[in-house]
């Protein structure tokens, strides 16, 4: 079986599981699909959500990847049977993840709208938690802000402080970033935040989980020696997207720390 990893989402957020993935797991070969020329997914219906979710899978099958990491929580939380059944290899997504490592009982999850209005993470959580209390907040704003790449914005801080409110005044302890957006947003929110609530980012439970698939797959877990030197993750990862491929390289520099190649493909073409 192959141990290239595909993960994917609808633009530079899903890069934030990527580079988790990488400092894991040094050894790992990756595919990384950016949807750009669909983003942002979290506004979208249901069933376009589903669609467009059959396509990508598809694609990335054709790609020969090993396993599949659904770096989006929309499309994780709306379209995971639709991915497990098209992808023909293990799939690995963030709600149930997170869900099982959580270990509290006031939870509030900040999401795209979809997500939040799918409930899914107060399923997955009360699966694990049945007694937890989960506040779901949906975020519209925040994927358009953080692509447009002022993390200082007025109009950000505003959204972030709005959206917080009601999580604050539920007296949640423990806060999920349900979007692989929003880690770029760490520093506002825990800023915003009292001190005691915890930021949690679902990323690091699904890139954990991925240690046994890895080593079943003859790719070398987090830990593990070896005299070969580690390949910089720009020679063994591709980075692929469906709009504007010189966008995104300018765009995923901050979310990498190096500025990928990047590559232009045609979803409809699965060859």
């Amino acid at each position: 079986m192959s141990a290239l990893v595909g993960l994917f989402d609808s633009g530079l957020g899903g890069l934030t599981v990527l580079r988790r993935l990488q400092e894991r797991y040094p050894h790992s070969s990756c595919l990384y699909l950016g949807d750009t020329a669909r983003v942002p997914y979290g506004q979208r219906s249901v069933a376009d959500i589903r669609a467009i979710a059959a396509e990508v899978v598809a694609w990335l099958r054709h790609q020969q990847v090993g396993v599949l990491v659904m770096a989006c929580n929309t499309s994780n939380a709306l379209a995971l049977d639709v991915a497990v059944a098209e992808a023909g290899v293990p799939v690995v997504g963030l709600i149930d993840s997170v869900a099982a490592d959580l270990g509290s009982d006031r939870v509030g999850v900040l999401a795209t709208s979809a997500t939040a209005a799918s409930g899914a993470y107060r399923r997955a959580i009360h699966a694990c938690h049945p007694h937890a209390q989960v506040l779901e907040i949906g975020c519209p704003a925040f994927v358009p802000l953080i692509e447009a790449g002022d993390l200082q914005s007025v109009q950000l801080e505003e959204a972030a402080r709005g959206y917080l409110a009601p999580l604050v005044a539920a007296g949640v302890d423990t806060v999920v970033l349900g979007c692989t957006h929003y880690p770029m947003l760490r520093p506002l929110l825990t800023e915003l935040l009292p001190p005691h609530v915890r930021l949690v980012d679902p990323a690091e439970s699904a890139v954990k989980r991925l240690g046994p698939l890895l080593a079943s797959m003859g790719g070398m877990p987090e830990g593990e020696l070896s005299e070969v030197a580690v390949v910089p993750p720009a020679d063994r990862t591709r980075v692929c997207v469906s709009g504007c491929a010189e966008a995104f390289a300018d765009g995923a520099s901050r979310w990498l720390g190096y500025r990928p190649a990047v590559e232009r493909v045609d979803l409809r073409s699965v060859g």
